[in-house]
């Protein structure tokens, strides 16, 4: 498995993997072409140095993909976060590891990037989700809020 970094013609594959997946399926549309929007949001991040694509690969088939961001901070005495973010494994490879190893490159870039933690947000009926994140280390120790627009 290889880890790099997401481009431009890797987006079909990424959103696709967006939509197979039981929340995503009812809020992302994969089609051809891709809506206009997902070009340019990657656009905005790949413009972007504190955030990352990330798609890991087996044998020349992208079968994960995470968003990194590094976030300065003025807390920890102005250390930066990491915030991972879009985590998404392709249906035929899940309980094969390449989750686990994706988020592990992830934490370590983070640290290498002098971030002092990373975190990440899951959504409550994920319960295998939040078992695997747990698994990994992570700790359930704040209570995420959004609003959505």
């Amino acid at each position: 498995m290889i880890f790099r970094s997401a481009t431009a013609a890797d987006l079909p594959r990424l959103i696709e993997m967006l939509v197979d997946d039981p929340l995503g399926a009812t809020r992302e549309r994969f089609e051809d072409p891709l809506p206009k929007p997902y070009s340019d949001a990657f656009a905005a991040i790949e413009a972007d140095p504190a955030n990352e694509l990330v798609v890991a690969e087996i044998g020349g088939v992208i079968v994960g993909v995470l968003q990194l961001t590094i976030i300065p901070n003025l807390t920890y005495v102005g250390r930066s976060r990491a915030l991972i973010e879009g985590v998404r494994v392709a249906a035929d490879t899940r309980g094969d590891g390449a989750g686990k190893a994706l988020v592990e490159y992830a934490i370590e870039r983070a640290r290498g990037l002098g971030c002092h933690m990373v975190q990440l947000t899951t959504d409550k009926s994920r319960a295998a989700a939040l078992r695997f994140y747990e698994r990994l280390g992570f700790k359930p120790t704040h209570e995420g809020m959004k609003l959505h627009f």
